[in-house]
């Protein structure tokens, strides 16, 4: 095939610069994809199914403008390209330039000019450095804008991949396998959590190493954290229009490499990134941590036609991404970022399997959060949950055996895919999200939804054999307000994005306590620290896996910016230097995971069964403040602003190991109006036929005042605080006189 002209008439294939400067290179093998040192040399294999030529760069600085030595390919199996190069070692940086047609009408943007990232690379060599060479079309030609073709070369300034030694002194590493049913998450970054961290050593602050701190773990581990989940460490890209701004990619949703480390956490320049990632999650997993990586395999950090050309568009853009089919030029956008992967195409899955599969055995994850996951499931244009990836992944012996969790929807029509995914999977549950969220806040006629949500969303979940465990319950995520600003800003404030607070979420269901930001008033942070507590309480205290944002048991905030993620600073670091209010925060969480782990009353492996009074049997019984159980009427009364739950703790199921489990009664209950709410206790827990009851004691981890109270008689009134949750814990007759 001819290679067209492009529309400036430049030719598009420069001669070729062989210099093998005392090395050589023979056919190689196909597979595996990537960079492959195997103690004599390196096996280079490059998937492109539309490409005439590559050429494989090899680079022995990273500030080198030019390559040292360039081979041809010699050998193409298939769509693959390869070649085996004698002599190589890890460490060696290198890069490829790809011949084809430059046809952007028909989906091509091939361009020899522009030195492309291997997308299998481990490691990044030399990070990228902005040119407007890294560009696949004249930037400055205004008319055929990105129909036209630069003739300029990238090779100074494009990333580069560096071949890696793959072993690694695991030890005895093993992996913790938390059950789902007893998983608390902790979403966290890595350079946040420790940048301005007392206790870690200043050099690994904001590190991989830095995490794997024992003062960092001791935290994680009293605050009974079982599941470190990270946001993204795939090697993103700084975006070129917020470093113009003074700012960054900090949350890092910009995938430039799906199997390398994010080389800036490294402790000791970039290709040290993959040893120090290992040696972080081998710290976790020592201390019984698990490590979940967040990942993006829904769209690329190259961006819409007029971004650049740095891999997978200048290797075969036709192939990797999904083009619009009324015109190839464009591309379609399912994820709000200009592009979107194709896991359609065979070997774009294959790329996503490789990678997925290269966590788990060799950086050792335990498991994956997908971003923006109905993206995976679109072949066309419609989300299919029996679509090819989720196939894939359900008979893969090593995926199907970690943690899966999708976020359950995209930007696309029909994206909102909560409750749909495979059984396998867990989700974020969005619902849950926003239920408790407008509950605590206030809003009324909420009773209904928000038992269903702390019962575990069976609505969800239970009709196609789904257990409590897939929801993902969380108040607070990355994407919003943390708990702080939840309960301190009505509206968001994104000025410091330099956006003009046009981005970010507008419905953020929450409350300021009666004035916006912070404050000095004693009586508006009272109120901003029960509802907090309200909020946190009832995330603990439901059915599902609860997730914490991180920083939020450190009352952290980002002044009120629901989408930092542009901030690489002190709005994003988590600050560890506690006032007395904090700490008292703090503990207050300790206690009630601490509160959680202790009782499987509020982790079950299977969904409540409401009681059936005739019978007596059931684990639940939703109770009114007038002292009964509710009624139909009552989950409809607009004008009821408190309630609680009577939870068994009489006949457990067994766990996993079919061992029987056992726990107290409990009574959990909740005021969301602005006034105090009397309510009349039960008289006795045999309203679900179990054990007597010869009073009820306020939890102590949930208590305020009445901390070391004696009983409350049962059919007696307690007045429960506005804003406010209390759990009370049944006395049977062999508690009486403690």
């Amino acid at each position: 095939m001819d290679a067209p002209q492009s529309s400036t008439g430049a030719s598009q294939t420069p001669p070729s610069r062989q210099s093998q400067k005392g090395l050589d290179i023979k056919p190689g093998k196909p597979y595996p994809r990537g960079a492959t040192w195997d103690g004599i040399g390196v096996n280079f294999a490059l998937h492109s199914a539309h490409a005439e030529k590559v050429e494989l760069l090899l680079f022995n600085d990273a500030a080198d403008a030019e390559p040292a030595a360039t081979f041809v390919l010699p050998e193409q199996t298939g769509p693959m390209w390869h070649g085996y190069v004698v002599n190589l070692r890890p460490g060696q940086l290198y890069g490829y330039r790809v011949y084809g047609p430059y046809d952007p009408k028909n989906g091509h943007r091939f361009n020899p000019n522009k030195v492309l990232l291997d997308p299998y690379a481990k490691a990044i060599g030399r990070p990228l450095r902005w040119d407007d060479s890294l560009f696949g079309y004249d930037v400055d030609d205004e008319e055929e804008k990105d129909l036209s073709f630069s003739t300029t070369d990238s090779a100074p300034y494009a990333p580069l991949g560096a071949v890696i030694e793959e072993t690694f002194a695991w030890g005895n590493d093993q992996r913790p396998k938390i059950p789902w049913e007893d998983t608390i998450i902790y979403e966290t970054h890595v350079k946040g959590m420790t940048k301005q961290h007392p206790e870690v050593p200043e050099s690994l602050r904001g590190t991989y190493l830095g995490l794997a701190c024992e003062p960092v773990i001791e935290h994680l581990k009293k605050l009974g954290i079982t599941t470190v989940q990270l946001l993204p460490v795939h090697a993103k890209l700084q975006d070129r229009f917020l470093l113009e701004k003074g700012l960054r990619n900090y949350w890092g949703y910009n995938t430039l490499a799906y199997f390398a480390p994010e080389p800036e956490y490294s402790s000791n320049g970039s290709i040290t990134a993959v040893r120090d990632f290992k040696m972080m999650v081998r710290a976790l997993h020592d201390a019984g941590l698990e490590v979940i990586i967040d990942v993006v395999y829904n769209h690329t950090c190259e961006g819409n036609q007029m971004g650049p050309t740095l891999s997978l568009r200048g290797i075969d853009n036709r192939t990797y991404y999904k083009l619009n089919p009324d015109d190839n030029r464009y591309y379609m956008d399912y994820t709000g970022t200009g592009n979107t992967l194709d896991p359609g195409d065979s070997y774009v899955l294959q790329m996503i399997m490789d990678s997925l599969r290269y966590w788990v055995t060799e950086m050792h994850v335990d498991g994956f959060r997908f971003d923006l996951a109905s993206a995976l499931a679109r072949e066309l244009y419609d989300v299919n949950m029996l679509g090819s990836f989720f196939k894939v992944v359900q008979q893969d012996p090593i995926l199907s055996q970690v943690k899966l969790i999708a976020e359950p929807w995209d930007v696309g029509p029909g994206g909102y895919q909560v409750g749909s995914f495979p059984w396998q999977w867990a989700e974020w549950n969005g619902r849950y999200r926003d239920a408790i969220r407008r509950f605590w806040r206030g809003d009324r006629g909420l009773t209904g939804e928000v038992a269903t949500r702390i019962a575990g969303s069976s609505d969800l979940y239970e009709r196609s054999g789904r257990r409590p465990f897939a929801s993902i319950n969380f108040i607070t995520a990355h994407d919003g307000f943390t708990l702080q600003d939840q309960v301190s800003y009505e509206r968001k404030h994104n000025e410091e994005n330099k956006e003009g607070n046009r981005d970010g979420h507008d419905h953020n269901y929450s409350v300021n306590c009666g004035v916006e930001g912070p404050t000095d008033n004693p009586q508006v942070i009272e109120c901003r620290e029960r509802r907090k507590r309200s909020l946190m309480a009832t995330l603990m205290l439901s059915q599902g896996v609860p997730m914490i944002l991180g920083g939020d048991e450190l009352s952290h905030t980002r002044r009120g910016n629901n989408n930092p993620y542009c901030q690489d600073n002190e709005i994003t670091w988590y600050n560890w230097d506690l006032d007395e209010r904090e700490q008292k925060f703090l503990d207050f969480v300790r206690n009630l995971t601490q509160f959680r782990k202790e009782h499987p009353s509020f982790r079950r492996r299977h969904f409540l069964a409401p009681t059936n009074g005739e019978e007596g049997t059931g684990d639940v019984l939703w109770w009114h403040p007038d002292g009964r159980e509710m009624t139909n009427d009552d989950w409809h009364d607009d004008g009821l602003r408190a309630f609680g739950y009577l939870l068994r703790g009489k006949g457990l199921e067994p766990d996993p190991q079919g061992r029987p489990r056992r726990d107290d009664s409990f009574l959990v209950l909740m005021n969301q109006g602005d006034d105090p709410v009397p309510i009349e206790l039960p008289e006795e827990t045999n309203e679900l036929e179990d054990v007597g009851c010869e009073g009820w004691h306020v939890v102590p981890e949930l208590a305020e005042e009445r901390t070391g109270a004696d009983p409350l008689e049962p059919g007696g009134v307690l007045t429960l605080r506005p804003q406010r949750l209390l759990a009370l814990r049944a006395v049977p007759p062999s508690d009486e006189g403690e």
